[in-house]
């Protein structure tokens, strides 16, 4: 069963910043847009994401005292986008037009960001940095000028990730397999990227089966994968629909060889389908570079995070986002769109004094953004830098499920998908 937060605890986490109790604070508040999901298909990311979220302001909040970031706390509005674009979209709306935040966090899948930066933050000039949204069309509408140069992401492109998991499971053996994905952006793009890798070094999936999120029953969409009796199956997909399809695949006799994206990295999915069933199941994930940040959130985490572990998908990138945004506001000194802009890709420009996560770290940021000193934020999942479209590169985890739990299997270097790609045929 998937944990979601009280309305309670929602409404606590919304108004972070409002009922903290510091010695001295500032009167003034600035703050910013959530939009993710919290419940739905991808509710299990958006809440580990915010909880992210609530433990990033809040040290940069202790960090800045009396004096604040650019003179004010931090705070964000938190709003359910539902996992659904439509409800994502009216959400932003509201926090632009009538809120006015000059940034937004989220959304959480890419087929709630994409509307959210063409419908609302890149008309409007507001910043968008997403946790989670790994979609290559978010890339696109950058080179193409629809994001006007206002939608950042911490986490890699799928163009980069699908060759990852290609060359992982060609390397663990699964030659042969069919593929079950979420009829999405992000289900439709990782499989395409993912294909035109495997098929080019040698696999061979013998079927694909799309399927509708948050349907009650996944029998006719299993029954007809099974056709052709594949050896392993790829799933593509989120936590909530996952368990139930994989249950399903189980149950009709499926073989318990799996690959899985980054969203199956979850406790709550191995207990939900069954650890007995997941011996040799495999995944790939958004990687991470283990720095000071790294070992700061490691411990700081799960201890604040109301059931997370520091593994939990999304929580890592939504430090990260929240910690760039938090000291773009300090760098620009003051709470506008475009200064903020600017702001995040100086923190994270090399040749500034490095900073890490954590009270020391945040503290030392803004000692010297007081003095006018260039700083170079590198967070939990490493040293990032945004590319003129607003991505980041960076490794690949590959991991397993072993005695109920993600363990690390090793890394795919950037450099080596890329050269992977460069002797795929265009």
């Amino acid at each position: 069963m998937r944990h979601l937060l009280s309305t309670t605890a929602l409404a606590a986490i919304a108004t972070l910043g409002t009922s903290s109790s510091f010695a001295q604070t500032p009167s003034c508040t600035h703050t910013v847009g959530m939009v993710v999901s919290l419940t739905g298909a991808a509710g299990r990311f958006g809440q580990a994401a915010s909880k992210s979220v609530e433990l990033a302001f809040s040290e940069l909040n202790k960090a800045a005292g009396a004096q604040g970031i650019a003179g004010c706390k931090l705070a964000f509005d938190l709003r359910d986008a539902q996992s659904q674009g439509s409800v994502a979209v009216d959400q932003a709306r509201q926090l632009v037009d009538l809120k006015k935040v000059p940034a937004i966090i989220g959304g959480i899948i890419s087929s709630v960001s994409i509307p959210i930066v063409t419908s609302v933050t890149g008309p409007a000039g507001v910043v968008q940095i997403s946790p989670a949204s790994s979609s290559p069309t978010l890339t696109k509408l950058a080179v193409e000028g629809k994001t006007n140069g206002w939608f950042f992401r911490t986490i890699t492109s799928d163009a980069l990730q699908g060759t990852a998991a290609a060359k992982y499971a060609l390397d663990q053996g699964m030659k042969t397999l069919t593929v079950i994905h979420v009829n999405n952006d992000f289900g439709v793009n990782m499989l395409a990227e993912f294909r035109r890798a495997y098929e080019a070094l040698g696999g061979k999936i013998i079927d694909i089966t799309p399927y509708n999120p948050e349907q009650s029953s996944y029998n006719a969409e299993v029954t007809k994968a099974l056709k052709g009796d594949p050896a392993a199956l790829y799933f593509i997909g989120y936590p909530g629909d996952g368990t139930t399809i994989i249950r399903t695949w189980v149950q009709q006799g499926g073989p318990q060889r799996f690959l899985f994206n980054d969203g199956m990295n979850s406790a709550d999915f191995i207990k939900g389908v069954g650890a007995q069933y997941l011996k040799t199941a495999i995944g790939t994930s958004s990687g991470t570079t283990k720095t000071e940040s790294t070992a700061y959130f490691d411990k700081a985490y799960p201890a604040m995070s109301g059931g997370f572990d520091a593994g939990a998908p999304a929580a890592v990138q939504g430090f990260d986002a929240a910690a760039i945004l938090g000291l773009a506001v300090a760098q620009a000194g003051k709470f506008d769109a475009a200064s903020i802009r600017d702001g995040i890709r100086k923190v994270t420009a090399s040749g500034g004094e490095v900073i890490h996560a954590g009270p020391q770290g945040f503290a030392r940021a803004l000692e010297l953004i007081k003095q006018k000193k260039p700083i170079r934020y590198v967070g939990v999942i490493g040293p990032v830098q945004f590319d003129k479209n607003g991505d980041i590169a960076g490794p690949f985890r590959t991991w397993k499920i072993a005695d109920g739990e993600v363990v690390t299997a090793g890394q795919i270097s950037t450099e080596d998908v890329q050269a992977i790609q460069a002797k795929m045929v265009k």
